[in-house]
């Protein structure tokens, strides 16, 4: 981002930002202010706008260092020789550069609003070639969607939701950008999937080594999921699960969670653009059968276990008992 426009729009979030200032009791550490006032009561479980910030801000420094990474371990034969032209792989060096940009607008309203930014953590990709950096790259795109179109409701200044909506944009152009050069369906639904803070820490969290004091999110994930044939006590980074081929409606699938959670489980959560009501579709499921994918269900689809099957198709976090899961349908 440069330019007036950037200019313009950081001091749109920077003035927002200090008319909200406190973070009091959020989930998030922060820099006391002497003149500091409170901030009105916060939806989403007590997350305040400042929160939310740095919950996009831990996201964003996640995508760039995975870019960043990336590019650096595999050069641009690696993806030519996946069939990309050179300025193709120009393009998909733009991704990562617009991440960049994401950090640092983010890292300046925080701080000019007296909160002291999340630090970048140590992260472990998996990485094992070009062709599966840009796999992962292209759901982590579409997680970043899921994100910040689960945050929107939960963001109380027009400004900031605004200025968090001009990111999805980006994020949503990055996975469609992403899904044409790996020779996927570019729109594969024709909604995008909301998930809560939780749900999506729980994806970002297995890619999570360390983070320097102060900058640990006070969020929980879920217990890891994992296909029947692999062990779901250590989670892998997406997208080193190997699912079933030929993933579709009326497949079954056996999953089972770490610890108490396969146990607890009675119902398989599809998470996915377009289900009405609610944004889950819900089927029972069996530890010994493992459950169907429903219909209604396509392209990028997020999987739960669920203690519950809520008519109103809403997955609240008290009846997840293991997930997040990505599934490309």
């Amino acid at each position: 981002m440069t330019g007036r426009s950037a200019m313009n729009r950081m001091g749109l979030l920077k003035a927002a930002a200090l008319a909200l200032l406190a973070c009091t009791a959020g989930a998030f550490p922060v820099v006391a202010r002497s003149n500091e006032t409170a901030a009105a009561p916060a939806a989403g479980g007590g997350l305040t706008d400042p929160d939310i910030l740095q919950f996009a801000l831990t996201l964003e420094h996640l995508e760039e260092a995975f870019y960043r990474t990336g590019f650096a371990k595999f050069p641009d034969s690696d993806f030519e020789a996946l069939g990309l032209k050179a300025e193709q792989v120009r393009d998909l060096k733009q991704i990562g550069r617009t991440e960049q940009e994401h950090v640092v607008f983010l890292q300046s309203a925080l701080a000019q609003a007296g909160v002291q930014p999340v630090q970048p953590c140590e992260y472990d990709f998996g990485f094992t070639d070009a062709k599966a950096m840009a796999t992962t790259g292209a759901q982590l795109e579409n997680v970043g969607v899921s994100a910040y179109l689960g945050a929107a409701k939960l963001i109380r200044d027009p400004a900031i939701l605004t200025a968090a909506g001009s990111i999805l944009t980006i994020e949503s152009r990055h996975q469609s950008s992403l899904r044409v050069l790996l020779g996927q369906t570019a729109v594969p639904q024709a909604f995008d999937a909301p998930l809560g803070p939780r749900a999506v820490f729980s994806i970002a969290a297995p890619f999570i080594r360390s983070c320097p004091p102060g900058s640990n999110l006070a969020i929980q994930p879920f217990p890891p999921l994992a296909m029947m044939d692999q062990p779901p006590q250590e989670p892998q980074p997406q997208p080193q699960q190997k699912q079933p081929a030929a993933l579709a409606a009326g497949s079954m699938l056996r999953v089972r969670a770490a610890g108490a959670g396969t146990a607890a489980a009675t119902h398989c959560a599809f998470t996915s653009g377009g289900v009405v009501p609610g944004g889950t579709a819900f089927t029972r499921f069996s530890e010994t059968e493992g459950c169907q994918i429903p219909p209604g269900v396509a392209g990028v689809t997020y999987l739960s276990l669920s203690r519950a099957a809520p008519v109103d198709g809403v997955l609240r976090d008290e009846d997840t008992v293991a997930g997040t899961m990505i599934l490309a349908l």
